[in-house]
């Protein structure tokens, strides 16, 4: 039987935090999406850690961070990154966020904007007048078939059974993201994915992202159904130095396009 390899601890905001340093480079704190931890990072890592020394923790009730007895607030998760910043010794960062991560390094800027040298927010939203993402935490009532359907239909627009018959790249993505959520789960996981999801439902940074002043890099999927680009142009709007780039593909646009992952890094490095 083989061991759970061990990562680095940080005893911060009453909570044990599961993280890792990897890579080389300019300094770079990313925030994971809904569900997402260090364990399921790995082709997120490759790309980044090859170009920065990346700092990646689980979130507050997600992998093998505590998983707390109240829902977690947007601040809660900001804060514990502040900590997390501190334990490790990093006054500042650049800041990669994905998704639900985006909304964390959204809630993290606005109420530290001296710790953020650059920031890139990925397939994310506001809240507010700004625009919300799906609210996901609404999905476990459905019947299973409509979750289905609606999953798809979140991740890409275009997505149809007719669509992925002849596009077998996204054909294997729906798929590896079905296989994923098919592996069972205990009960303390399960828990804690819940009272993410219910974290998130109370996003909402509209009124403060003028507190951003460092660069700010929001990239969007064309046809992203949860985090509608509308969402991301929004934001890049309301910050004084913002940049919007839209790439062909919907949620996982990072993957289906093979010029954003190159073109968010050479972001982040200058």
């Amino acid at each position: 039987m083989g061991q759970t390899a061990r990562v680095p601890t940080a005893n911060v905001n009453g909570i044990v935090v599961h993280y890792v340093r990897r890579g080389e480079g300019p300094r770079l704190l990313v925030f994971n999406g809904s569900g997402a931890t260090i364990e399921s990072a790995g082709p997120m890592l490759q790309a980044l850690t090859s170009s920065f020394e990346v700092l990646l923790h689980d979130q507050r009730c997600l992998g093998r961070t505590t998983v707390t007895d109240s829902v977690p607030t947007m601040a809660d998760y900001a804060a514990d990154a502040a900590a997390l910043l501190d334990h490790v010794g990093w006054d500042d960062a650049k800041v990669f966020g994905i998704s639900f991560g985006g909304m964390v390094a959204q809630e993290f800027a606005v109420t530290w904007p001296a710790r953020v040298s650059r920031l890139a927010l990925m397939c994310t939203s506001p809240g507010g007048e700004g625009g919300s993402s799906y609210p996901l935490h609404t999905i476990a009532d459905l019947p299973a078939h409509e979750q289905d359907r609606l999953r798809l239909h979140l991740m890409d627009r275009r997505y149809t059974p007719e669509f992925l018959e002849v596009n077998p790249f996204d054909r294997m993505l729906v798929d590896l993201a079905a296989t994923a959520r098919a592996v069972p789960k205990d009960d303390r996981t399960l828990r804690g994915e819940r009272l993410q999801l219910e974290g998130r439902a109370g996003h909402d940074v509209w009124d403060r992202l003028p507190r951003i002043t460092c660069p700010v890099l929001v990239a969007s999927g064309e046809f992203d159904a949860l985090a509608p680009p509308d969402n991301g142009r929004a934001i890049a709007g309301r910050v004084a130095h913002g940049e919007f780039r839209s790439f062909a593909g919907g949620h996982g646009f990072l993957w289906q396009d093979r010029s954003a992952w190159p073109s968010v890094v050479e972001w982040l490095r200058a």
